[in-house]
């Protein structure tokens, strides 16, 4: 089942790389842009998260909140966060193993890992827009930033 525009966000708490839980219903009144990528660690992933790094957070306005999600332990997750010099929570959806990537309709089940998955949802909860790309695609920056300058 997968989450479609105009529905809510399907809420879900999970931790940060420093262990900090992260509850999506806590960060109600902004904007939040949830990233769904398969593993740590890897070239696709690497990249993404690096253009998110580099070319998408520095514009952000201030109500936007970037999170990410895979199914990696909390371990891997810092251990990459320290090593690209990630800011922004990745999310570990490690245990039950990829229950929130399933909520959203983003979990393969053969390969185990979440699809590359983006969501864009407002302050009040809801879904504003979507993309699913296959595992081995990435995904277009600057579309966020349209998408993100829409609901300004």
């Amino acid at each position: 089942m997968s989450v479609e525009v105009g529905s809510p966000a399907p809420d879900f708490e999970l931790q940060d790389q420093h262990g900090a839980p992260v509850r999506l219903s806590g960060l109600r009144g902004g904007k939040v842009l949830l990233i769904f990528y398969p593993l740590a660690f890897t070239g696709v992933c690497r990249g993404e998260l690096a253009a998110v790094r580099d070319e998408l957070v520095p514009e952000l306005p201030e109500d936007v909140r970037v999170l990410t999600v895979s199914v990696d332990s909390v371990f891997a997750h810092r251990a990459w966060a320290d090593q690209e010099g990630y800011r922004f929570p990745l999310l570990s959806d490690f245990w039950p193993h990829g229950q929130v990537a399933r909520a959203y309709g983003v979990f393969d089940e053969d390969k185990g890992v979440a699809l590359r998955g983006t969501f864009v949802i407002d302050g009040e909860g809801v879904v504003r827009w979507r993309v699913v790309n296959p595992i081995p695609e990435a995904r277009d920056i600057a579309e966020y930033r349209k998408v993100l300058a829409g609901l300004s």
